[in-house]
């Protein structure tokens, strides 16, 4: 992956912190507590205090932080005519978030249905009665409470948008309020340094305190991003907006994130905090399970895996590759008891076990997950 920066000022890069990207990993902590073994303590403290009605409520709408972190959480990127600025507050995020048009915030709502499309500028669900189907079985897959939800947001979407704003308002009164009091200083701190960094050492310098995963071609004109993943953006497309905008985040380790729709301000957002993993398997474990993960495409497969369940058909549609393909090689990461299956209607979706690959080691979670 790779961001396109040339010719792009550098006081045209900024480091911010947001509140409400913040809470979408808070969320995603809570969700996916295997992501993220460091806030398991935070996580199960946090659940359990949850009232009924909000614990219901959130589960209604996971999907925009368990399976794909959602665009929507990064409102300033996709505001058009913005200037890459977050919010003072979660609220002040809030009210960027209302100003995004319809169009725009169904379709990050809707990535988790379309995600192979959505980085491709796929038009809305609002606007398209192909992409409205494909979301619909797509949610379909998930189950009836991400169909009811779905339903409901490409029928109303001006009303889901007002219960979606009101269930993270709902959050920061319950838990995240005080957790935001309680990492802002750290990620102000990161962003100041980051900052200064940028103006006294410079592109280079800056990009490698962010993450090791960032670095420059040789003529500082594009920003390679190493992940599992493929996908470009222009930080100095003036139709966009020119800029980039990076963001320090404390939930998020080990995830690094890039935010490259077609039409978005890029956004990178990065960690600030690393805890360790458990140890690893046996030597005889991690013989065989090395081997199962040794070619390219089953690395590939385990990264959509990590994140969501998956049907073989939805993985032969975002490879390119055939199902009988897709059949053999998760055929081999089961033997090695890397993945596990469930049936859903006429559905099978397969998953990744994220406590056998942390065993594994966090260089290949971390690969992953990034």
């Amino acid at each position: 992956m790779h961001i396109d920066i040339a010719g792009l000022p550098s006081e045209h890069i900024l480091f911010e912190i947001s509140p409400l990207a913040e809470l979408g990993l808070a969320l995603h902590a809570l969700s996916e507590p295997g992501h993220h073994p460091g806030h398991h303590g935070w996580a199960t403290a946090t659940s359990a205090a949850l009232e009924p009605d909000l614990a219901d409520r959130l589960h209604e709408a996971d999907f925009l932080w368990r399976n794909t972190f959602s665009d929507v959480f990064l409102p300033f990127a996709g505001v058009r005519g913005g200037d890459g600025r977050t919010g003072a507050s979660l609220a002040e995020d809030l009210d960027i978030l209302d100003k995004m048009d319809d169009e725009r915030f169904v379709s990050a709502a809707l990535e988790f249905t379309c995600a192979s499309l959505y980085g491709t500028g796929a038009p809305s669900p609002l606007n398209s009665a192909t992409m409205r189907a494909r979301a619909l079985d797509m949610a379909a897959a998930r189950g009836p409470q991400q169909l009811e939800f779905t339903q409901q947001l490409l029928a109303a979407p001006g009303s889901v948008r007002t219960w979606v704003r009101r269930l993270f308002e709902d959050c920061d009164q319950a838990f995240f309020s005080d957790t935001w009091q309680r990492v802002q200083v750290q990620l102000a701190a990161d962003a100041r340094h980051k900052t200064e960094l940028l103006r006294r050492k410079g592109l280079d310098e800056v990009f490698r305190a962010v993450s090791p995963a960032l670095s420059l071609n040789e003529d500082a004109s594009r920003l390679n991003i190493d992940k599992l993943t493929v996908g470009r953006t222009n930080a100095a497309d003036p139709a966009v907006g020119t800029g980039l905008t990076l963001i320090p985040t404390s939930f998020g380790w080990p995830h690094l994130m890039v935010l490259h729709a077609p039409g978005w301000r890029p956004v990178i957002h990065y960690p600030v905090h690393r805890p360790e993993l458990p140890s690893p398997a046996s030597v005889e474990l991690l013989q065989l399970r090395m081997e199962a993960l040794a070619h390219p495409m089953r690395m590939r497969l385990c990264r959509n895996l990590a994140r969501s369940p998956y049907t073989t058909g939805e993985l032969a549609d975002a490879h390119s590759i055939t199902a009988p393909e897709v059949s053999r090689h998760l055929a081999v990461l089961k033997k090695a008891g890397l993945i596990t299956t469930r049936r859903r209607g006429r559905y099978v979706l397969h998953s990744l076990d994220l406590t056998v690959v942390a065993r594994l080691g966090s260089d290949f979670l971390e690969g992953v997950l990034r």
